[in-house]
């Protein structure tokens, strides 16, 4: 079972940065798929960006392209995104999760196996 702890949101006024981290309970192999969604009030859960460990691919929604990274730090276990140039629109909650197997080719949310609890990010 892997759990992950995400840490890092807070609020900013537009064209703010900041830098979200996922810690992970366990080390994530090649097979492991490793994203960024959120989730705002009243809408469905989205997919902002993901790392497909095994291969060092990153995929990023349109909408976060040229403002978002993602990253990870293998010797930390941790997954991190830092977001540049923030909008109101980026307002959301933001989840860390993980799909084990399979390949990184989707933003499906039932396809990651598990995930984080959260954390806020606000833009005004």
């Amino acid at each position: 079972h892997v759990q992950l702890v995400e840490s890092g949101g807070g609020s900013v006024t537009a064209g703010g940065s900041l830098n979200l981290t996922c810690a992970s309970s366990s080390s994530t192999d090649n097979t492991y798929c490793m994203a960024w969604f959120r989730q705002a009030p009243g809408k469905e859960r989205e997919g902002v960006a993901r790392f497909y460990i095994g291969y060092g691919n990153t995929y990023y929604a349109d909408s976060v392209k040229g403002r978002f990274t993602i990253s990870k730090d293998v010797a930390k276990n941790t997954l991190y995104l830092q977001m540049n140039s923030l909008k109101p629109e980026d307002t959301a909650m933001y989840y860390c999760a993980a799909k084990i197997g399979g390949g990184c080719y989707t933003f499906r949310a039932n396809a990651y196996n598990y995930w984080g609890q959260g954390t806020q990010v606000t833009v005004s």
